[in-house]
């Protein structure tokens, strides 16, 4: 039980540095790429910076329903959600700063990763809640 308290912490950690890593590139976003990107790759930079902080509030409330009801579905939820942030967020910022197009093929891969956190998540909470 220790442990998943631990993954607790782990998971408030993590949604705290990623609410800041979002509000830090969502300020580079308008401030420093304003003038060096176009309107569409400024548009998918809004879009990346927008699920990151989302999923950020995301892996905060997973956090905190986990120090209430430690269980293994809760913290894949955080884990999957993690990866979303990683994989859709990731690619779309690569994406604006590179304008390399393939890597739109990767978002959709963090999409699902988003959709089964938040699906593991509700199964967990009614499993156990």
């Amino acid at each position: 039980m220790s442990t998943l308290i631990g993954s607790a912490r782990l998971l408030l950690g993590l949604g705290a540095i990623n609410a800041a890593i979002a509000v830090v590139l969502g300020a580079f976003g308008a401030h420093g790429l304003r003038t060096r990107l176009g309107a569409d790759m400024l548009a998918v930079w809004h879009t990346a910076v927008q699920y990151h902080f989302y999923h950020a509030l995301g892996l905060l409330l997973i956090g905190l329903v986990a120090l209430q009801l430690p269980s293994a579905g809760v913290k894949w939820s955080g884990l999957l959600m993690c990866g979303g942030i990683l994989i859709f967020c990731g690619s779309l910022y690569a994406l604006a700063l590179s304008q390399v197009r393939w890597l739109g093929a990767i978002t959709p891969i963090g999409g699902v990763a988003f959709i089964a956190a938040w699906i593991v998540f509700a199964v967990a909470v009614f499993r156990n809640g």
